[in-house]
């Protein structure tokens, strides 16, 4: 597909095939990304509520937008704050680190980015690509910044693909790949015995597409909110790109959408195992 041609289809997607709205108001004095809902912007807009259904939670949902960027509050509910995550264990046996129990909490934001219907789910019945936002408490909240990521949904066979089943029984691959530039984080190597458990991660200040999505999320009182901003238009071929005049499908996961079993061993059992239950439509209030 022509570059062209495909960019000018991101710019744009004018049918919509979902139920509830999200409607971003025009804001003068846009939202502070710190995770608190206190700013006067976020009271000038109606919630949307919709449940997840792996996580059986409630999610609410606000949208703005000033200038040249999109902004979006998210709030759900969570008894626990964690920001660890796969906390390196040492196993004296095979004198080596183990991923440990610790798994971060995170949310993500699931753009399509065809023209035809989807659902946008693990099982779809037909091939789709979708634009991430993931917010990751450990991997990426430290620099302000989600991860923007791409899903791909295909036919087509790929050695490092995740193998699923859809709704009709046909065999899909799940591709998931960063967006061009540095990541938050990167994997430290940890040869030799340095303590019982250590870090996994170390962090960085993300660059280029990868570094599209401001992000920040605060936990108090057993419940999250993350509050996210990017430009309506990036310029970047692996992102959504938004127009006042379109309409957007979209959904929500509490957690990570990569077509894992749970992990009763973990702390979060469910990490992974993330889907989009309903498709909701972003429009832009003039």
């Amino acid at each position: 597909m022509p570059a062209l041609f495909l960019f000018l289809l991101l710019l744009s997607v004018s049918e919509v095939f979902a139920g509830q709205t999200l409607l971003a108001v025009r804001v003068d004095v846009p939202p502070a990304i710190d995770g608190r809902a206190e700013d006067p912007a976020w009271s000038q807009t109606l919630p949307l509520t919709v449940h997840d259904l792996v996580a059986d939670i409630d999610i609410t949902l606000r949208a703005v937008y000033s200038g040249d960027t999109v902004y979006f509050l998210s709030q759900f509910p969570d008894a626990t704050e964690d920001r660890l995550h796969r906390q390196l264990v040492w196993d004296a046996e095979k004198k080596g680190y183990l991923d440990g129990p610790t798994r971060e909490d995170c949310f993500v934001i699931k753009w399509s980015m065809v023209s035809h219907e989807t659902k946008l789910s693990l099982k779809e019945n037909q091939p789709y690509r979708a634009d991430i936002w993931f917010w990751k408490a450990h991997r990426t909240d430290h620099s302000g910044y989600a991860d923007d990521k791409l899903q791909i949904y295909t036919v087509a066979r790929d050695k490092k693909a995740k193998m699923l089943i859809s709704e009709s029984g046909s065999v899909f691959y799940l591709i998931r790949q960063g967006d061009e530039g540095r990541p938050a984080y990167e994997p430290i190597l940890n040869a030799a015995y340095s303590g019982d458990r250590v870090d996994k991660y170390e962090f960085k200040v993300p660059s280029g597409s990868r570094a599209d999505i401001r992000a920040k999320g605060f936990w108090t009182d057993g419940g999250w909110t993350v509050e996210f901003a990017r430009k309506l238009d990036t310029g970047n071929l692996d992102d959504v790109q938004f127009a006042l005049a379109g309409a957007y499908p979209f959904g929500v996961s509490r957690y990570e959408i990569a077509g894992r079993d749970p992990e009763p061993d973990s702390d979060t059992p469910l990490y992974g195992t993330g889907d989009v239950g309903e498709i909701l439509t972003l429009k832009f209030k003039p």
